[in-house]
């Protein structure tokens, strides 16, 4: 366990993957700060679960930022989300939910945040097995922006190195659902869908197809039922 002064910073969506991370860190001992991101997205009632997780995982701090995006995706813009009956049918091609460069603004911002606030440790939930396609969720995407923000900041010049860490990403949402289990999260209070409809989940999306087979491959309910 990890000395209770060290700090965490954690992306938290509210989704189940974030919440997971958040968990994890928790049960590290970091001093976690937390943030979240209003871009505009179709499925921002995520947001009310990310501030209910903060609270529930006793973060010392979580802040949801403003940040406008430029379209260009299904969850930012007039574009349908695409539907699949099982995850076996979703394309193989990178999806129209795929935000142009979201997690290079988001882990810019984060070390900008992370290195006002004299934070090493950054948590980002990404996965490279059960997701959607997405090439921003990939190790050699994080390896590489690692190495930028510790070859272009001051801290990383100067100070202790950043660190970028992504303790899902190498694990299927089965493997996730049961950490989480493990580690007390309420996946009630978790939301997954990119096209929600007055906060209920579609059933169709791709992350909620991926959601439902983790949860039967974990053989546990998923309170959303």
């Amino acid at each position: 366990m990890v000395d209770k002064s060290n700090k965490a910073l954690v992306l938290l969506s509210g989704g189940l993957d974030s919440s997971v991370v958040l968990s994890l860190c928790r049960k590290e001992g970091y001093n976690i700060h937390a943030i979240s991101f209003d871009y505009g997205q179709r499925h921002r009632f995520e947001l009310e679960h990310a501030k209910w997780q903060a609270n529930y995982f006793n973060c010392f701090s979580h802040k949801i930022f403003k940040i406008e995006f430029y379209g260009g995706s299904a969850l930012t813009d007039n574009i349908e989300v695409p539907k699949n009956n099982t995850v076996e049918s979703i394309p193989q091609n990178i999806p129209v939910t795929y935000v142009p460069s979201r997690n290079i603004v988001f882990l810019a911002f984060a070390a900008g945040y992370a290195e006002a606030n004299s934070i090493d440790d950054i948590y980002i939930g990404v996965n490279a097995i059960d997701y959607s396609g997405y090439p921003d969720c990939r190790q050699e995407f994080i390896n590489g922006f690692e190495r930028l923000i510790n070859q272009s900041t001051k801290k990383g010049i100067e100070g202790k190195k950043f660190k970028i860490i992504t303790p899902l990403l190498n694990l299927t949402k089965k493997e996730i659902i049961n950490l989480g289990k493990k580690n007390g999260v309420n996946f009630s209070k978790t939301s997954s869908c990119y096209n929600p409809v007055q906060k209920k989940r579609c059933g169709f999306c791709d992350s909620c197809l991926l959601r439902k087979r983790g949860f039967e491959e974990a053989a546990i309910t998923d309170p959303l039922d």
